[in-house]
């Protein structure tokens, strides 16, 4: 007797179901990838921007100054060099003693401890250069910077164990809370922050040294990176022969967008260093290091728009007489340009992050100047941020993670502008 033939439809639906369950099994690890990811992604946000957003406050005390011409020894105030040389902290000190009404040098000693002297006597001078011949010989109101262990302390006030108390006396503590009460302290927003360069101490630094490097850093980048990757991209597409030498080199190109930023900052160390001499901690070595480190990656972005260009372009463009340079830069280049923009901005993101680099030409210094122009010495905003959390107080890491969250909203900014850019200059065909 011979066996029944089992035809292909119920082959198949015999294996439907299996098919089905692990059709649902894979997507179910792919959601189950993706809400890991986000997960992550928001577990980092919420840790940085919880630790961040509180260094864009601190606390201030108001006090009452006295702008004595003698006790500031400045007798002229038209003279500059006297009004940056005035004895300012003389009068911060004794704002703070009339304030807190002490008069034993013990008591002066702890009223001291509890304010910024030298950070709020930068605000004063801040002030006479502006309007010296006004407020010589006032009295005035003043919102001091008080101390960091200060601004500490009251931040984090009702947390478990009551965090930084441990460094106030009982009636340093007396003091602060009576002027809490008062409102005479109070959070206000740190203006310092993005006003001031770096400092030694926390509550006095900020990111505008770091933020002026990174800006000369990128204008040199995008001086050089821009007009070279365009030009290599264009020959190596439109001019240049097929062989083995232009075959090298596209190799190599996607090679060096793989290496490890640090190669381009050994480079960097040993070509621009030790062979030109060019001085270290500079915008414009760090721009030379990183045009070498984005020019992979704008001369690739670049070709793949000059590839995308119809070659019914080109024809046309031939055909009604136009030369090679012609036909590629009135008609190829143009419609080329949006992508080249997007991968230009794209690397230039790429170098806003990027610190390895920039640590091996030495813009890791500690240097509270912010820079005038491309040859002063400069660091960096990932630099900056690399220094603060390197530092064991806990103002610069509070402050080190705002950085965070403004060169996160920087590499945004960019990043949206590419997109940007993209969808808006772009032409479909």
């Amino acid at each position: 007797m011979t066996k029944p033939e089992i035809k292909t439809i119920d082959k198949v639906n015999r294996t439907l179901g299996k098919r089905y369950r692990a059709e649902k099994r894979f997507r179910l690890y792919g959601m189950l990838s993706i809400g890991f990811g986000l997960l992550c992604v928001l577990f980092l946000f919420t840790n940085i921007i919880g630790k961040g957003l509180s260094g864009f406050t601190y606390h201030y005390l108001q006090i009452s100054v006295e702008m004595d011409a003698t006790t500031l020894e400045i007798s002229d105030t038209s003279d500059l060099n006297q009004i940056l040389a005035g004895n300012y902290s003389a009068v911060v000190k004794r704002g703070a003693y009339e304030y807190f009404d002490v008069s034993s040098r013990r008591d002066k000693s702890a009223a001291r401890k509890l304010l910024s002297v030298d950070g709020t006597g930068y605000l004063l001078q801040d002030r006479f250069k502006v309007d010296a011949k006004e407020i010589i010989n006032t009295k005035s109101m003043v919102w001091a910077l008080v101390d960091d262990k200060v601004d500490f302390y009251l931040k984090r006030l009702g947390e478990p164990g009551e965090p930084g108390k441990h460094e106030f006396s009982e009636k340093q503590l007396q003091w602060i809370h009576a002027a809490v009460e008062s409102g005479d302290l109070q959070k206000r927003f740190n203006w310092a922050f993005f006003n001031n360069g770096d400092s030694a101490h926390s509550e006095e630094a900020g990111i505008r040294g770091a933020v002026m490097g990174s800006f000369y850093l990128l204008l040199v980048t995008l001086a050089l990176s821009f007009p070279i990757g365009i030009a290599t991209a264009i020959y190596l597409e439109e001019y240049a022969p097929k062989n083995k030498w232009t075959d090298l080199i596209e190799v190599n190109i996607n090679n060096l967008a793989a290496v490890p930023s640090i190669i381009f900052g050994l480079l960097g160390l040993a070509i621009f260093l030790a062979f030109f001499g060019f001085p270290r901690s500079t915008p414009l070595v760090g721009g030379f290091v990183l045009t070498l480190m984005t020019l992979p990656t704008i001369i690739i972005s670049s070709r793949a728009s000059i590839k995308a260009v119809p070659p019914s372009i080109r024809e046309a463009a031939y055909g009604l007489g136009s030369s090679k340079m012609q036909v590629t830069l009135h008609h190829v280049l143009p419609l080329a340009m949006p992508g080249m923009l997007t991968g230009t901005i794209i690397g230039l993101a790429q170098a806003l992050g990027e610190s390895a680099p920039l640590l091996m030409i030495g813009m890791a210094a500690f240097i509270p100047e912010v820079p005038t122009g491309v040859s002063d010495p400069a660091t960096a905003l990932p630099m900056q941020i690399f220094q603060w959390f390197r530092n064991a107080d806990a103002g610069f890491s509070e402050k080190a993670s705002a950085a965070i969250l403004v060169l996160l909203m920087f590499l945004i900014v960019m990043n949206t502008l590419a997109v940007w850019a993209r969808r808006r200059l772009e032409r479909r065909w």
